[in-house]
């Protein structure tokens, strides 16, 4: 399979994944894309349904734990705009971070910086801080994929295919939690969210 080939840009946010609007589903393309198309529609949902999870959640709810974890709601929007950060921006093209990333020691406090960070955020401020990490992600992918596929990858660094594939992973991961925290905040369950819910 060739995963050189140019894409259009509009296949960063994937087929039927436009910010602000419901999804518009391709059924052939979600059931038979190739590789691109199938990483990039899968990233999507994933950050979708994340998002999900963490709308109309208010400063308590977005700072609920439960049990002896850290983990918060807050935190996981907090966390995922570094993870989208680090991959697209850091990794991928030697970028410099959104300046809220910026002169923390991300190496030593990985695992406590996001969820001590977050108590005294604003909820709106969360969730746009999140969404402008992700649309800088999808501005970056669009840009490499023009000119290059999955096998792209810096001097040193990984393939394209790679950090999606670990950013998939973490979503995956951490929607898993959310579903925990935003049970525990209104009740609210469920595998993704509703067809009008918009794409972030």
């Amino acid at each position: 399979m060739d995963t050189h080939t140019a894409r259009p840009s509009a296949l960063t946010s994937a087929p039927g994944f436009t910010p602000g609007r419901p999804p518009e589903w391709d059924l052939t393309i979600f059931l038979h894309g190739d590789e691109l198309q199938t990483a990039l529609i899968t990233l999507e949902r994933n950050r979708r349904t994340f998002a999900w999870k963490c709308w109309d959640v208010d400063s308590d709810g977005l700072q609920l734990r439960l049990g002896p974890s850290a983990i918060t709601l807050g935190g996981l929007l907090k966390h995922l705009a570094l993870c989208e950060e680090m991959k697209f921006q850091s990794d991928l093209t030697g970028a410099p971070l959104l300046p809220e990333f910026r002169d923390i020691d991300h190496e030593t406090t990985w695992d406590t910086w996001a969820w001590e960070s977050a108590k005294d955020d604003d909820p709106e401020a969360l969730r746009d801080l999140w969404v402008r990490a992700v649309h800088r992600s999808r501005d970056t992918l669009a840009a490499i994929l023009a000119e290059s596929g999955l096998d792209h990858a810096p001097a040193g660094g990984m393939s394209l295919r790679r950090l999606i594939s670990d950013l998939i992973e973490e979503y995956a991961r951490h929607t898993g939690h959310a579903d925990f925290l935003r049970e525990a905040v209104d009740g609210a369950t469920g595998e993704g969210p509703p067809r009008n819910f918009p794409v972030p």
